[in-house]
Order: C-alpha cells, then sequence, then structure tokens
C-alpha cells in the first residue's frame, strides 16, 4: 500500500482472531506462585474436580489431589486467574542432576537419568488441571497456563521443556511447541490413563538415535 505522498509502506499482518482474543484476554490474566505446602489450597481442589470429572482418580474425603511431588526443593506450583477467579493451574519442576525430581522421572527414567548426567536440565510442568466453565468460555485457556512453562525454561536456561502426557494429546505438544518423542507410552503411578513423554528441547539436541528437537517457542 501507498501513503497519501505516493510513497510505499509496509502493510501489516493480519492478526488472526485467536491471536487477537488471547492477546486482549492477557490483560485480566493474573498468574501467582502457590505455596505447595498448604494442602488446602483451591488449586489442590481444582484438580480434584477435573480429575474426578474424567474419573482419572478415585473419590477420596479430601477433596483433593496432591502426591509426594509437591514439597521436593525442585518444585512450584502456579494457579492462573481471569478477573480474580482461579481458572488453571500447573505445577513446575525444574529437573537437574542436584535435584533430579520431577513426574517424567517416576516414568522415564532410564531415558533421563543418562541425560542428567551430562549436565542436561529440565522443565517439567505436569498437574496441568482447568475449571471446566472456564475450559468452554476461554478456548485460550491451555496456552494460557502453559505459558508458564516457556517462561521457565527461559527462566532456569533449562535445555528442554518436557511433555509427559495422554497420547491423544501429543499432536497439540508437537504443533505448538515443536516437542518430539522421547519414550513409548508408558503407566504413571496413580493415573488411570497411560502417558508418553515428549520434550521440546531449548538449546541442544537430544544425544543419540533420537531425532533432533526444535527450539520450543510460544
Amino acid at each position: 500500500m501507498r501513503s497519501e505522498d505516493g510513497t510505499a509502506v509496509a502493510s501489516a499482518a493480519p492478526v488472526s482472531r485467536f491471536a487477537g482474543t488471547l492477546m486482549d484476554i492477557l490483560d485480566r490474566v493474573e498468574y501467582s506462585r502457590v505455596r505447595m505446602d498448604v494442602t488446602d489450597n483451591p488449586i489442590y481442589r481444582l484438580r480434584y474436580e477435573a480429575y474426578r470429572r474424567e474419573e482419572f482418580v478415585p473419590m477420596n474425603d479430601t477433596g483433593i489431589v496432591v502426591d509426594d511431588l509437591e514439597t521436593v526443593p525442585n518444585g512450584m506450583s502456579f494457579g492462573v486467574h481471569i478477573d480474580g477467579e482461579l481458572v488453571s493451574s500447573i505445577r513446575i519442576h525444574h529437573v537437574s542432576e542436584q535435584y533430579p525430581f520431577g513426574p517424567s522421572m517416576k516414568s522415564c527414567p532410564d531415558i533421563l537419568l543418562p541425560l542428567l548426567a551430562r549436565g542436561q536440565t529440565f522443565i517439567d510442568p505436569s498437574r496441568f488441571t482447568a475449571d471446566y466453565e472456564a475450559s468452554l468460555a476461554y478456548p485460550a485457556l491451555p496456552f494460557l497456563t502453559l505459558r508458564i512453562a516457556v517462561m521457565a525454561s527461559q527462566y532456569f536456561e533449562a535445555d528442554a521443556c518436557l511433555a509427559l502426557v495422554r497420547p491423544e494429546h501429543t499432536a497439540f505438544y508437537r504443533r505448538v511447541f515443536g516437542s518430539e518423542e522421547m519414550s513409548d507410552v508408558r503407566d504413571y503411578p496413580g493415573l488411570a490413563f497411560p502417558v508418553q513423554l515428549f520434550g521440546a528441547y531449548v538449546n541442544t539436541k537430544l544425544p543419540g538415535n533420537y531425532p533432533p528437537l526444535r527450539q520450543a517457542a510460544f
């Protein structure tokens, strides 16, 4: 296109409707770090409600879902709030040789331990859960929540961001993060569904016979 004086000017690329909605809602989003040792925290009840809705965990009297990874030294949990209301949460572990604690280590130690011994570190997100009504109202909620894992990968200068997810969710991680397969389908203690390990490498390539993993971007 041309300006009023006839000189050529660059045309701005159109913003997709989804991207525009995502940027608009960011002004209403707040992230909060949660004390992981407070078991009556609302994020634990949110987890329970989400997992019970899919019948992934049995009913219990406490109405929460917690495990032994809540209070390890390399773990942290976050709540996502829109207009002051808790809508989703996620847990992050910064896994290293010094602190080899994280959900992916429970299913795939044979894959990750050799990499930790070589000095690699990982961001291991888990317990991504969302309020049902909020997930319907805000289609961008998965992106708003997983944004925390991307920021953590940059902040801690991790080699990769892992994704230990249900096989039917792997296409999302391939498409959005460029994640690639790191394991076969496996069980995870306490869950009623199988999982598979994927990873998006930030600074390095995975050694061995696995294909290179592209840089994680968001």
